[in-house]
């Protein structure tokens, strides 16, 4: 479909409901961010989605580590938020639809967040918890900066959730021998 069949098609739904609408001063991303969020975000859904498929297909050893309600939560919300925030950053923002799955993401990640404080060793918390209250300042500021108009705010802490807060626990996730996305993509157990 070309851009003039999509304006013609569009042109007619009100605002609140066309999902290509872009309002003056919605941003987008400088070069270098875009490439960076680009591969971090292609590199990491697709790692998911392998280790994933190893486990789902019994490529991947006992994983003992789905015995913890918390720890299956935290996987279970915290994947969708890998390609989701991918498509918010590359997108056309300021769309009906970009503020809807904007509003999903920041809550799958204060969900997440939330659930990781129900995952630890003993009774100690980890280094990697740190970023529980950097999530949670994250997502008050995304929200507070969208409602406010101050959209070069809402960008820099949307990006910087996203590489921060998603991306460095998901390569520690990978990279830290016995956790479980580790098992799942390199199959060894501790």
């Amino acid at each position: 479909m070309t851009a003039t069949m999509t304006q013609t098609l569009t042109a007619n739904l009100p605002n609140f409901i066309n999902p290509f609408h872009r309002p003056a001063g919605a941003f987008d991303l400088t070069p270098l961010t875009r490439a960076l969020v680009l591969i971090a975000g292609t590199a990491m859904t697709a790692v998911c989605i392998f280790a994933l498929s190893r486990a789902v297909f019994g490529y991947a050893p006992d994983l003992p580590h789905l015995r913890n309600i918390a720890v299956v939560f935290h996987v279970t919300t915290v994947i969708p938020c890998v390609p989701l925030g991918l498509y918010l950053l590359i997108a056309p923002k300021g769309t009906a639809m970009h503020k809807q799955l904007g509003k999903l993401w920041v809550a799958l990640m204060v969900i997440t967040a939330t659930s990781t404080l129900f995952i630890y060793d003993g009774m100690a918390l980890s280094w990697i918890h740190i970023f529980v209250p950097v999530t949670y300042r994250a997502a008050w500021l995304i929200v507070r900066s969208a409602r406010k108009g101050d959209m070069k705010t809402h960008r820099k802490e949307i990006v910087g959730l996203y590489l921060g807060a998603l991306m460095i626990p998901g390569i520690v996730a990978f990279a830290l021998p016995g956790r479980l996305m580790n098992v799942m993509m390199f199959g060894w157990p501790v």
